[in-house]
């Protein structure tokens, strides 16, 4: 456990909750989770050791809403299984190349990424409203497993936030689902890709249990709760929520890199 004053962990575990609630809605919760990691452990903190900490909170998380999704949600479980375990070599894979990354080349990435997201989400409002057209054919399935599998699971090790996001967007693309169904999905594939990736920092020594254990009881409380906010609300008010997020930690982020 590293020297963290009472005050931080407190802001690390609302943070925590937060994050969950998001990630179980829209997904994402990485957005806020990791940069809350980078901005709240001691600088010398190495950046893997954010990112392992990070896993093993969020897998706690997901897995919560994943059960609360698939008792409520019209969820393809065998199909999404299949992305979860293609997901889970591409994550990984990607957490073996993530153990020599530094904090600074972190959160430029992460800036680039927020921003990404950010214009999608307000240039595509309707996105994902339509219903679901039934079940995917065997060709989009195969590339909703390279996309959202592969290529997103080798992401998430890699850096990870927004995965939860990322998701959601290529399930909706490829598999023509509605947001809700797409959110539900995620949860089962992004379970997947925590569980390959945390293996791997567990592995390398590279995961702040205690601090991890803690944080997973608020970010598991808030996926449940944004999993059942979702299926009873939609996903409109939560793009408002995520937007004003993702700014904010665009301008936190970049007044750590560049002014403080």
């Amino acid at each position: 456990m590293p020297d963290i004053s009472l005050t931080m962990i407190v802001l690390l575990c609302v943070g925590a909750l937060a994050a969950g609630w998001i990630d179980a809605v829209v997904g994402g919760g990485g957005l806020l989770l990791l940069p809350v990691l980078l901005l709240g452990l001691p600088a010398n903190t190495p950046a893997a050791h954010a990112l392992g900490t990070n896993k093993a909170v969020a897998i706690v998380g997901t897995t919560g809403a994943a059960v609360t999704y698939a008792r409520k949600a019209p969820v393809d479980v065998r199909t999404a299984v299949r992305i979860g375990l293609a997901a889970l070599a591409g994550s990984s894979a990607g957490a073996f190349f993530a153990a020599g990354m530094s904090t600074e080349v972190l959160k430029p990435v992460i800036m680039v990424v927020l921003l990404g997201v950010a214009a999608f989400v307000i240039l595509r409002p309707a996105f994902g409203t339509a219903p679901a057209t039934g079940p995917a054919t065997r060709r989009r399935t195969l590339a909703a497993i390279g996309l959202a599998g592969l290529g997103i699971g080798f992401y998430d090790g890699l850096i990870g936030p927004g995965t939860g996001t990322f998701l959601v967007l290529a399930l909706t693309a490829v598999l023509h689902l509605d947001l809700v169904t797409a959110s539900a999905t995620a949860k089962i594939v992004n379970c997947c890709t925590n569980a390959g990736a945390l293996a791997t920092f567990a592995w390398q020594g590279a995961v702040l249990w205690q601090l991890a254990a803690l944080m997973a009881v608020f970010n598991l409380a808030g996926g449940t709760l944004g999993a059942h906010t979702a299926l009873k609300k939609g996903s409109g008010f939560v793009r408002i929520v995520l937007l004003t997020v993702v700014f904010a930690l665009v301008g936190n982020l970049a007044y750590e890199q560049w002014i403080a």
